[in-house]
């Protein structure tokens, strides 16, 4: 009969929508085969990279561990700690009184730099006295790690605090006396007498630094002292030309008999 189906196509499984839905579900079946395979590859790569991490993470450590320990300080880091504080604390105190009453502007500019520079190193020396639990002051003469004889051995006494006012604690100190005639002069009088004292303050603490540079166990302390060197070695040149453009010569430093 015309328009009839035929009996082929009216079978289920010969239906055109028979036909189009398993097509859709082998589709389909396709798609999560390959998401799990996407799924499968990026945790597999994931894996790697933590695997690959965590070695990093182990060869590090190892290194860390091969490294040496930084050695105990011994009596040149604590002596040389304390007393350096002690002789940049006398630094500071110059610098902060030239700045205040100086009026060349590259007199003040230098005092500036010297005492925050020095004080910036008292804060370090004073911290690793801190986790060394060692007091920041010693307790008697000033110098004694110095032990070869031949740098100013027990020079001065470090419980005395400077009060004597015609004896320097440590070599290249202003006595209470050179301090008070600093404080009263103004002018180029002023500046000249602070380049003075503050030429033979720097001078005063070669010896110290070099002895820590070549005895010092902690590296950071012989590291620091090599600074000092570098540092007040320069500001020594600049200081002989200021005082060079104003007539007058350094202080002459004393030498131990």
């Amino acid at each position: 009969m015309t328009g009839e189906v035929p009996p082929a196509e009216r079978e289920p499984g010969n239906s055109p929508e028979a036909r189009g839905g398993a097509g859709a579900s082998a589709a389909r079946g396709g798609g999560t085969a390959t998401w799990a395979r996407v799924v499968i590859v990026s945790g597999a790569a994931l894996a790697l990279l933590l695997v690959g991490a965590t070695a990093g993470l182990l060869l590090g450590r190892a290194e860390l561990l091969s490294e040496p320990r930084t050695p105990e300080p011994g009596a040149v880091d604590v002596g040389f700690a304390q007393d350096m504080s002690v002789h940049h604390q006398q630094a500071v105190t110059m610098g902060n009184w030239v700045r205040d009453h100086s009026t060349d502007p590259r007199v003040r500019q230098l005092g500036f730099d010297i005492a925050s520079a020095q004080l910036g190193e008292v804060g370090m020396m004073e911290g690793w006295l801190t986790l060394w639990d060692e007091p920041l002051a010693a307790p008697g003469a000033y110098m004694t790690w110095m032990g070869d004889g031949e740098h100013g051995h027990g020079h001065g006494q470090a419980s005395s605090g400077g009060d004597d006012e015609t004896e320097a604690p440590m070599p290249g100190m202003a006595t209470n006396d050179e301090l008070a005639r600093m404080r009263s002069l103004s002018g180029t009088e002023l500046d000249v007498y602070f380049l003075q004292l503050m030429h033979r303050h720097h001078l005063g603490g070669v010896d110290m630094a070099e002895y820590a540079v070549n005895n010092a166990r902690v590296p950071a302390v012989r590291r620091l002292a090599q600074s000092m060197l570098d540092v007040q070695g320069a500001e020594v040149e600049i200081m002989e030309n200021m005082l060079a453009d104003r007539d007058a010569e350094p202080l002459p430093f004393p030498t131990p008999e």
